[in-house]
């Protein structure tokens, strides 16, 4: 690749990135790293929407079986992150477990550790009653068992994006934050991005916009039925530790929960408010919250005296099948990374090397076949669209 302008005051890159979440940055990082010159034009600033407001959680427990590759080698980035970005993101090894509240719960465990075995992936064991509550003291006793890994964990996600944003700056990133896109064209063998702010120019565009994702996409000739949605969190007033040494979900019922050193919970579960892109907001389901909320106290009951000191919910895209898409376009010239489905914060290191492979035209060690845009095409044309 022909760099064009590598001058951080330029308009003109080898490629554009167009979304300042964590997968954009960590685009960046990996192409800047590459000799790349890298323009990234952020609507907000990075780090404002799902990127910087999720819970956290670094795991490769529960994935789809298609992206486990795919988390495996983001794990391997995490046990070194502070070499990839110059900053330990916050990030704390631990257990993290899938609480079992049930034999049905115990069975769907047990099948899904052979399954993956079967595939080859042997970091999946289950736990017995025993065991869990040795992890966990404050377990309910009604809890059997869990679905475990060791080594997983999380990370602060704000301080990570900054992280890999400041490693990207300090390389040689361009960061454009307040810039939204107007409209994009192509002219030549370049791409033309216009903004308020100017127009930037590229052989490359990648398009890792997020909730915003599937609009730009379109314009770019690939329909994406995608959905914006917001993915709630609540946080408590400090509380006796009693699970700090792990993440907690369930397997059956919301739940996705941890404890920080300073006693405060952090209590999620993929229960969503609505979001409104357009204007940036999202208003809270608080029905909704209930329901994770009360899965919390039935898997620890010290949680009935908990006080919720604050909620939110970020904006975050979801495609139909909940899997992202990491791909090249229709378009010559465009690769898009969106539609993380709030599952796509562990990802983010290893889909930054991916996308880096595809914007300059190396082959990615890992298949990405399951996350091709062109999955879409044959979807429903009246499909809810952002």
């Amino acid at each position: 690749m022909k760099i064009l302008n590598s001058d951080p005051a330029s308009k003109t890159a080898d490629v554009i990135v167009i979304g300042g979440g964590i997968h954009g940055c960590s685009a960046a990082l990996h192409l800047i790293k590459r000799g790349v010159s890298v323009t990234v034009l952020e609507k907000d600033y990075v780090g404002c929407h799902a990127s910087g407001v999720n819970a956290g959680g670094v795991r490769r427990l529960g994935r789809e079986y298609v992206e486990v590759p795919l988390a495996q080698a983001s794990y391997e980035y995490w046990r070194d992150i502070k070499s990839l970005v110059d900053d330990d993101c916050g990030y704390r090894v631990s257990r993290y477990l899938k609480v079992a509240r049930s034999d049905e719960d115990m069975a769907k465990a047990r099948q899904r550790v052979n399954d993956l075995n079967a595939r080859g992936f042997t970091h999946e064991d289950v736990v017995d009653q025993e065991t869990l509550r040795a992890y966990l003291p404050a377990i309910a006793p009604h809890c059997v068992g869990a679905l475990h890994v060791d080594g997983d964990g999380s990370a602060l996600p704000f301080q990570t994006t900054q992280a890999f944003k400041r490693r990207g700056e300090k390389l040689g990133v361009n960061f454009r934050e307040e810039t939204p896109v107007i409209d994009i064209k192509r002219h030549a063998s370049n791409w033309h991005v216009e903004t308020h702010k100017g127009t930037f120019e590229a052989l490359t565009v990648i398009n890792a916009a997020g909730a915003w994702g599937g609009v730009l996409a379109a314009k770019l000739g690939d329909d994406v039925p995608l959905q914006a949605h917001a993915p709630m969190l609540a946080i408590t007033a400090r509380m006796p530790a009693f699970a700090t040494n792990a993440v907690i979900g369930a397997l059956s019922g919301a739940l996705s929960f941890k404890q920080f050193e300073n006693g405060t919970v952090l209590i999620g579960g993929g229960v969503r408010g609505r979001a409104l892109p357009d204007s940036n907001r999202t208003v809270l389901d608080m029905k909704g919250m209930s329901q994770f909320l009360s899965t919390a106290c039935d898997v620890f009951p010290i949680m009935k005296r908990a006080n919720i000191m604050r909620t939110w919910a970020g904006i975050e895209g979801y495609t139909p099948d909940n899997l992202p898409v990491i791909s090249s376009g229709r378009a010559e010239g465009i690769v898009h990374a969106f539609g993380f489905s709030a599952h796509g914060f562990q990802l983010a290191p290893g889909v930054g090397e991916f996308v880096a492979d595809l914007a300059t035209g190396v082959a990615p060690r890992l298949s990405l076949d399951a996350f091709n845009v062109s999955r879409f095409q044959q979807i429903d044309r009246a499909s809810s669209y952002i």
